[in-house]
């Protein structure tokens, strides 16, 4: 639970940093947090996995976790992308 806190909160800093002194949100920033955040995890679920092969005290039910949340992670990255693509498509499809 005390993950989903710290999110929450991190989620709102991001917010208060990616607004600019007019109020709208810098949308390019919040991209590139985000998809940073999704490459942490990969590095993590990488680093946790390594630990177990090379014999570390890590928990098997660590290291599924860890890869689980980054997969999750990245399928949600890949979603939101073909979102935005889908979206932009249909940008240019629009007649002015």
């Amino acid at each position: 639970m005390l993950s989903n806190s710290s999110n929450v909160s991190s989620a709102n800093a991001s917010n208060d940093q990616a607004t600019s002194g007019t109020g709208s949100v810098d949308f390019s920033s919040i991209l590139k947090e985000k998809l940073g955040a999704v490459n942490d995890k990969q590095i993590s679920a990488d680093n946790t996995t390594t630990q177990f092969i090379d014999g570390k005290d890590v928990d098997i039910h660590q290291v599924m976790l860890s890869t689980s949340e980054a997969q999750m992670s990245l399928d949600m990255a890949v979603q939101v992308r073909n979102k935005i693509v889908e979206a932009y498509q249909e940008l240019n499809k629009t007649q002015v």
